[in-house]
C-alpha cells in the first residue's frame, strides 16, 4: 500500500543512505539468515489489472484488488484465479477496500467529483453510488459493527457512517496522523502513527476505550491469534497487542522500515508486505519470523484458503501464490 509518511528512526543494523534534502532513510536491510529469493515462489496465477495494482479485500470466493490506468476496483474469482469484471470509478482507490453490508467499500482520491466513498455491488460488480466525501491520500477504512468507518485525513477525522442511508451518523476526534483502521474482538483499532500508538474504539459509544504503545511510526494493522498485529514504518517490527487489554505482548523486528507496505492474517501465520522484500511471514505460536523473500514487487495483501494474494504495485499485477509452508 502505497502511502506518504515521515519515517522514524531506523534500527541500528540497517544501513543509512542520503536522501534528496540531505536527509537519511534507512534501507531495508531485513533478516539475511532467513532470506530467500522471491523467485523461488511459483504462483498459480499472475493477472494483470492496470497501471499500478493496490488494496486487497477478499469477499466470500472473490478477491478484489485497486488499481490506477484505469481507476476500477477488480473481481477475481478466487477459485479459477480468472478476473470476472472491472468495475470503473470516478477517482483512485487510495485508502483501503473493506467489504460488507453487502458491497465493497472503497475510498477514492482525487479532486472535486474524484473524492469519496464507492459503495460497490458484490453480487453484480456494479457502482451502486459515490458519497459525497472521502480522504485524502492519507487515511483507511473498516467495516465493523453496524456501521462503515473511515479516516478521512491526517487530522484525525473519524466518521461512522450508515450503510443504509449512507449518511454520516457521527463524527469522532482522533489524534493527528491517526490513519488505518480496523474492526476486531467488538472494537475499532485505529493506528495514531504521529505517537506510536494504537487506539482502540467503543464502537456503540465512538468514544476511546485503549490507547496502547506500539513501535515507530505504526501503520497498517490485522488481527487473529487473538492479537492485533501492527506493521511500524519507523523501524520495520511488527508490535503484537493483546486484542482484549492493548497490552504489548511482543516486538518481532523485520528490519523492514520505510513507506508502504501491508500486513495480513491467515493460514495460522502474519503476513507482510513491503516494496523489495515482497513477503514475510511470521509463527505467531513462537512471536519469530519464519522466512522473507526478497526481489522486485510486493505493496499489499490478504490470505485466505491456503493463497496469498499479493500485489505488485508497480507492475501493476496481483499474483496467488499458495503458502510455501504447506
Amino acid at each position: 500500500m502505497r502511502v506518504t509518511i515521515g519515517i522514524a528512526a531506523a534500527l541500528a543494523a540497517a544501513i543509512l543512505l542520503p536522501a534528496p534534502g540531505g536527509a537519511e532513510v534507512p534501507t531495508k536491510s531485513g533478516l539475511p539468515s532467513l532470506q530467500r529469493s522471491f523467485s523461488d515462489l511459483t504462483p498459480s496465477a499472475v493477472v494483470k489489472l492496470g497501471q499500478t495494482a493496490d488494496w486487497v479485500e477478499i469477499a466470500g470466493s472473490t478477491v478484489w484488488v485497486g488499481s490506477t490506468g484505469a481507476n476500477a476496483v477488480h473481481a477475481l474469482d478466487a477459485g479459477s484465479r480468472r478476473e470476472m469484471a472491472a468495475v470503473a470509478l470516478p477517482g483512485a482507490p487510495c485508502a483501503g477496500l473493506a467489504s460488507g453490508f453487502g458491497a465493497l467499500w472503497v475510498p477514492l482520491c482525487g479532486a472535486g467529483d474524484a473524492r469519496g466513498l464507492g459503495q460497490i455491488d458484490l453480487t453484480n460488480h456494479s457502482l451502486i453510488r459515490v458519497l459525497p466525501f472521502g480522504p485524502d491520500a492519507e487515511g483507511g477504512i473498516a467495516v465493523g459493527g453496524d456501521s462503515v468507518w473511515v479516516v478521512l485525513g491526517s487530522q484525525g477525522r473519524l466518521v461512522r457512517i450508515d450503510p443504509k442511508s449512507g449518511r454520516i451518523r457521527q463524527h469522532i476526534a482522533l489524534p493527528k496522523n491517526t490513519f488505518n483502521p480496523i474492526f476486531a474482538a467488538g472494537r475499532l483499532w485505529v493506528t495514531v502513527n504521529g505517537d506510536n500508538r494504537v487506539a482502540a474504539i467503543n464502537i456503540r459509544t465512538g468514544r476511546l476505550e485503549i490507547l496502547a504503545t506500539a513501535g515507530p511510526a505504526p501503520r497498517f494493522l490485522t488481527s487473529g491469534a487473538g492479537s492485533i498485529w501492527v506493521l511500524n514504518q519507523g523501524d520495520g517490527s511488527v508490535s503484537r497487542l493483546d486484542q482484549q487489554s492493548g497490552r504489548l505482548v511482543a516486538t518481532i523486528a523485520l528490519r523492514l522500515p520505510g513507506h508502504g507496505g501491508d500486513i495480513a492474517f491467515g493460514d495460522g501465520k502474519v503476513w507482510i508486505t513491503v516494496a523489495g522484500v515482497p513477503l514475510t511471514a511470521i509463527d505467531p505460536s513462537t512471536n519469530r519470523p519464519l522466512r522473507q523473500w526478497v526481489g522486485p514487487g510486493g505493496d499489499s495483501l490478504r490470505v485466505a484458503d491456503g493463497l496469498v494474494w499479493l500485489t505488485d504495485y508497480d507492475g501493476g499485477t496481483v499474483a496467488a501464490i499458495p503458502d510455501p509452508f504447506d
